[in-house]
């Protein structure tokens, strides 16, 4: 008998509303200045009210936390900062109980070079079952051809180990050897530490780093058969045992280069969007469609039990690495005046600070998260356009802790402030005082109402999870216009006008809609008919960073105003 998952659907991920938090960030319980699995459940329910339905949590294992816990030195246990394996099992229990699915993270490139085994393959022979766990050489010239993914920080991807006498193999940090899947002692440690999490309950597992798993000289190491070969492995692992589990490929490459990763829907079901998260600003900025629009034009279909992730911001860097030369020179000009918001090839920023805490534009990009093919993911503290430090090292600025209202510590944590992990943001635009959840909750104008009810919107509608995808290409290309279908398979249809001005001006468009002659589209929001569409070209006209959702009904049996909408 496989292992029941606390979802009953195969497919919950195409319809998820995934919300990224790091433990300690969120809320702190024993006022000790880290945030914890207790201060988290005491939080469940916000998360519930606004509509969220998996949280994936960051690192949350046993670490040195020399890169926020990706560096790993146990997979099997909690970081005592946060609590206990009790407290996790608490955790997960009560956000089942909430119909919560919970992703964690399975960080297995690499681990921290404290992990036990590590430690025991720098002392241990060459040749022995304790040094292959790891990648090792006599020599630094192996593997040339493979990128320095931390351009900033690592100069080589050896590192030379005085007590082993040998280098030692790491695509990221120096701290973080990778582990050796020629090894099939590694991959068998990986399932044991993966069926550990699975046992328990939880419902998905990112993996992290996922195209550097094995190595080849003469390549550049990423997205190796061999290392599909790994994943279809542990993947196969899951469907044999556990029923409606998830895994999420992190894959930062081009839309071609992510496609094998979800094979024939025999590898991952889910992975990220990386390319067009910075096009999305690219377009906003550039007040054109053709940065969207070309990098969907390049995307592959994928398997029907496949998903991707989409997102706006997460808890990294604004990455530039899928992006032009000449692209990457026009997003820092654009977003990065100041060279202390860049690091690695990226952009240490939030969402709210790089559009310039504008509300428009803010509701704008939320509005394509929401209504583009795939899942959309909010990182922690943007539903209430939390603002960040670009004075704290390494990418600290956007992981700072959550603002819950205007008391002492952002009501975060009861401690005396110099305990805090990182201080709370305080300037006067995005400071606790100024921003918080306690606020907004009581302001039904504030953008947390605004994101709780985009959310609850796209739930009624599985076209935005489940359907097609086709743009228009309207003659002003300041306006981003599709269509979004799906087949309920009783030969009806749900069909969604998605249609967004990236200028700060208003803007007129006319839609060549003539295939939908007759139907009556009805603004998604308050519920509001719309003239019905004709043979001749379909005439709107928006205000500057506006959007407009509209279902398209193939009769007029839809024309009464209900109630008044979700607005």
């Amino acid at each position: 008998m496989k292992k029941p998952a606390s979802a009953s659907d195969p497919l919950w991920y195409k319809d998820a509303i995934i919300y990224e938090l790091h433990v300690r960030a969120f809320a702190d319980s024993n006022n000790d200045g880290i945030g914890d699995f207790p201060g988290l459940i005491s939080k469940l329910d916000y998360l519930q009210d606004l509509g969220v339905t998996c949280l994936w949590l960051l690192p949350f294992f046993p670490s040195p936390l020399r890169d926020d816990g990706y560096d790993i030195a146990n997979y099997e246990d909690v970081n005592s900062s946060y609590g206990t394996l009790k407290d996790f099992k608490t955790f997960l229990d009560a956000a089942h109980q909430r119909n919560m699915q919970v992703m964690i993270e399975l960080v297995v490139n690499h681990t921290s070079d404290q992990h036990p085994w590590f430690k025991a393959a720098r002392l241990a022979p060459p040749g022995s079952p304790e040094r292959e766990m790891y990648v090792w050489s006599e020599t630094d010239q192996v593997f040339k051809e493979a990128r320095i993914i931390f351009t900033d920080t690592e100069k080589s991807n050896w590192t030379w180990d005085e007590k082993a006498k040998a280098y030692y193999w790491h695509r990221f940090f120096s701290h973080q050897p990778d582990l050796n899947f020629d090894n099939p002692r590694v991959i068998q440690e990986v399932l044991k530490a993966m069926r550990f999490w699975l046992d328990m309950g939880v419902d998905a597992l990112r993996m992290d780093a996922i195209p550097y798993l094995v190595e080849r000289d003469g390549t550049n190491c990423e997205n190796l058969a061999e290392t599909h070969a790994v994943i279809k492995e542990i993947r196969a692992a899951i469907d044999e045992d556990y029923a409606n589990r998830l895994i999420l490929a992190e894959a930062n490459q081009w839309p071609a280069d992510v496609r094998p990763y979800f094979g024939d829907g025999d590898e991952c079901h889910m992975a990220f969007h990386f390319p067009l998260m910075p096009r999305i600003y690219m377009a906003l900025r550039q007040e054109d469609r053709l940065p969207i629009t070309d990098i969907m034009a390049q995307t592959p279909s994928i398997p029907n039990n496949c998903q991707w992730g989409l997102f706006l911001r997460n808890h990294d860097e604004l990455t530039l690495e899928m992006v032009t030369d000449d692209e990457r020179d026009y997003m820092y000009l654009a977003y990065s005046a100041d060279p202390r918001m860049r690091i690695n090839v990226g952009i240490r920023r939030r969402l709210a600070p790089l559009v310039d805490n504008n509300r428009r534009r803010i509701e704008l990009l939320n509005s394509l998260l929401l209504s583009f093919p795939g899942t959309p993911i909010l990182y922690y503290g943007d539903e209430i356009g939390m603002g960040d430090n670009i004075y704290l090292g390494d990418r600290n600025g956007v992981r700072t802790p959550m603002q819950w209202n205007s008391d002492r510590n952002a009501g975060f944590s009861r401690c005396d402030p110099a305990r805090l992990y990182f201080p709370v943001v305080m300037d006067p635009i995005y400071g606790y005082t100024a921003i918080n959840v306690e606020a907004q909750l009581s302001d039904q104008s504030s953008l947390l109402h605004w994101t709780r009810n985009m959310i609850a919107l796209r739930k009624l509608f599985q076209v935005f999870g489940r359907g097609t995808l086709r743009f228009l290409s309207p003659a002003n290309r300041k306006i981003l216009a599709y269509l979004r279908d799906l087949d309920r398979g009783d030969g009806s249809h749900e069909t969604v006008l998605c249609v967004a001005n990236l200028s700060r001006f208003a803007q007129p468009v006319a839609l060549d809609l003539s295939d939908y002659a007759g139907y009556e589209p009805v603004e998604m929001l308050g519920y509001v008919p719309f003239p019905k569409i004709t043979k001749t070209p379909y005439v709107l006209t928006l205000a500057q960073y506006s959007f407009l959702w509209l279902e398209l009904h193939p009769n007029d049996g839809v024309t009464e105003v209900s109630g008044e909408g979700l607005a």
